[in-house]
C-alpha cells in the first residue's frame, strides 16, 4: 500500500469532547478554557489516535491541530500518571518535535493547560537560551517533552535526555521542518527512539516530500484531510494592492490608518528588511517591534509579549514567525513582501481568521513580485484581483477640531487642535494664507 493513500474512515461527528472518550479531568481543563465543540480536525483525529494508528493529518492553521494530538496522547498516558518524586517514574513517553522555538513554546503551553489536573510532567527545550535550566527539568523527569530538533540532539549528547521509552512521537508542521533542513536531525532522533511506537504527522500542507517522510517514519498510517488541500482559511478576506516597491511603506501606513487597524502582523522575506521596516515605522510614529531568527530569544519573547499586550501596534516578522505564533483574535496580517514559497503564504495569513473568526490578509505587491503572486494563485486555486488603495481622510480628531473649534481673531482660521501632548495645526490652517499684518502708523500722520 502506498503511504498516505488510505484515508481514515468517516466517523460520526462528535458534538462534545465528552463524546470523544476523554477523561473527566481533561474535560474539566477544557471547560475552564471555554472549549465546547471539537473542531473538524479534532473530531477526526482524536478517535484515530486513541485507536493506536499512525496518522498523517492535514488541516488549515488555526483549526486546533495541537489539541487534536495532545488530548488523545494525554488520555493514553493516564495509566502512567503518578506523583512519585523519583525521576525514574517519569521517563519521556511522548515527544513532540516542532521546527521553531515559537511553535515549541506554543505547543508546550497548550499541553500544560490541557494537563493541569493530571499528575503528568512536561517540559520544552529549544535553542537560543541557556541549557542548564532545561537539563535540570530533564533530569527531574518529564513524561511529555516538546523540542526543536537541534536543541534536543544537544541534550541527547550530554545524556540528560533519554528517549528509549518514548511511546508516542509527534512531528508538528513537518513540511516546515523539511524546508528548514531538519531531515538529517530527524533521522538521528529516530535512531534514538524505540521502533515500536505510535507516530503522528501534522501539517497545514502536504506535498511529495511529506509523503516521502511518512514512508520513512510511519507504519501504515491513516490520512486525514479536513479541508481542501493547500488552501487558506475561508474566514480570511484576502486583499491585494499593486504598488511600487518604493511606495510600500506609504501604502502600509495608509491601509493601517484608513482601516483603523489596531494590531497587525507584518511579514517580510529577510531579516534586513524586517529591521529596516521596523525602524521606518517607528519614525512614522507607529509603535512597532521586530522578530526574526537573529534576535536573541529573550528579545523575541519580549517583542511577542509586548505585541500580545497591545503595547505594539505592528509586529514585523520573517517567516520564522509564520509557524507558532498564536495570537488570540489577531485581526490582520500584512504581506509587505510576498514569500518565495506559496506554502508560506498560506501559513502567514493563517495567523488571522483562526478558530472560525474572521480575519484580513493584505498583500502589497510590486511589479517585481507578479510572478510570486501568480504562483500563490495557482497554489491556492484562487484568483486574487488587485484592489485600489483606500482613500485617506483627515484624522477624526483634526476634522472635529476644524468643525467645532470657536472662531479666533481670524474667523476663517480656527485655533490649532491638541492631540495628546502634540500641537496639531488644523488642515484648513495649513492651506489658507496668513491674515494681513496691520500697517504701522507713520510718524506725523494724522
Amino acid at each position: 500500500m502506498e503511504v498516505g493513500n488510505e484515508h481514515a474512515p468517516v466517523l460520526e461527528a462528535a458534538s462534545t469532547f465528552a463524546e470523544l472518550g476523554l477523561d473527566p479531568k481533561i474535560l474539566s481543563a477544557l471547560e475552564e478554557m471555554g472549549y465546547k465543540t471539537p473542531t473538524p480536525i479534532q473530531k477526526q483525529a482524536i478517535p484515530l489516535v486513541l485507536s493506536g494508528r499512525d496518522l498523517m493529518a492535514q488541516a488549515q492553521t488555526g483549526t486546533g491541530k495541537t489539541a487534536a494530538f495532545a488530548l488523545p496522547l494525554l488520555q493514553k498516558m493516564l495509566p502512567h500518571a503518578n506523583t512519585s518524586a523519583s525521576p525514574a517514574r517519569h521517563p519521556v513517553r511522548a515527544l513532540a518535535l516542532a521546527p521553531t522555538r515559537e511553535l515549541a513554546i506554543q505547543v508546550y503551553e497548550s499541553v500544560v493547560t490541557y494537563s493541569k489536573n493530571l499528575p503528568l510532567r512536561s517540559s520544552v527545550v529549544f535553542g537560543g537560551v541557556d541549557m542548564k535550566p532545561q537539563e535540570a527539568d530533564l533530569r527531574a523527569g518529564v513524561e511529555i517533552l516538546v523540542a526543536t530538533p537541534g536543541r534536543l540532539l544537544d541534550h541527547c549528547g550530554s545524556r540528560p535526555a533519554l528517549l528509549n521509552q518514548v511511546q508516542f512521537l509527534v512531528l508538528d508542521e513537518a513540511d516546515r521542518m523539511l524546508d528548514m533542513g531538519f531531515l538529517p536531525d530527524l533521522k538521528r532522533i529516530l535512531n534514538l527512539l524505540p521502533a515500536n511506537r505510535q507516530t503522528l504527522l501534522f501539517s497545514a500542507t502536504f506535498d511529495d516530500s511529506i509523503v516521502g517522510l511518512a514512508r520513512s517514519f510511519l507504519q501504515n498510517p491513516l490520512k486525514v484531510e479536513v479541508a481542501r488541500r493547500n488552501t487558506a482559511a475561508e474566514t480570511v478576506e484576502q486583499v491585494v494592492h499593486k504598488v511600487k516597491e518604493d511606495d510600500k511603506l506609504d501604502a502600509l501606513v495608509r491601509v493601517v490608518r484608513s482601516r483603523d487597524i489596531a494590531q497587525a502582523l507584518v511579514f517580510t522575506r529577510t531579516k534586513i528588511s524586517a529591521d529596516k521596516l521596523g525602524r521606518r515605522l517607528q519614525k512614522r510614529g507607529i509603535p512597532s517591534a521586530v522578530i526574526h531568527g537573529d534576535k536573541a530569544q529573550l528579545e523575541r519573547l519580549a517583542a511577542l509579549d509586548g505585541f500580545k499586550q497591545g503595547k505594539m501596534q505592528l509586529l514585523v516578522a520573517t517567516d520564522i514567525a509564520a509557524r507558532g505564533l498564536d495570537i488570540v483574535e489577531l485581526p490582520c496580517v500584512f504581506n509587505y513582501e510576498l514569500p518565495y514559497s506559496p506554502e508560506d503564504y498560506v501559513h502567514r495569513i493563517g495567523r488571522t481568521g483562526r478558530a472560525g473568526a474572521s480575519g484580513l490578509a493584505v498583500s502589497l505587491v510590486s511589479h517585481e513580485e507578479d510572478r510570486l503572486l501568480a504562483g500563490i494563485e495557482r497554489f491556492i486555486k484562487r484568483e486574487l484581483k488587485p484592489a485600489p488603495l483606500p482613500e485617506v481622510a483627515a484624522p477624526a480628531p483634526i476634522r472635529q477640531a476644524v468643525e467645532a473649534a470657536p472662531a479666533a481673531e481670524n474667523p476663517a482660521m480656527p485655533p490649532p487642535a491638541r492631540i495628546g501632548r502634540r500641537r496639531v495645526e488644523p488642515v484648513c490652517a495649513l492651506l489658507m494664507p496668513p491674515p494681513p499684518r496691520p500697517v504701522e502708523a507713520q510718524p506725523g500722520a494724522e
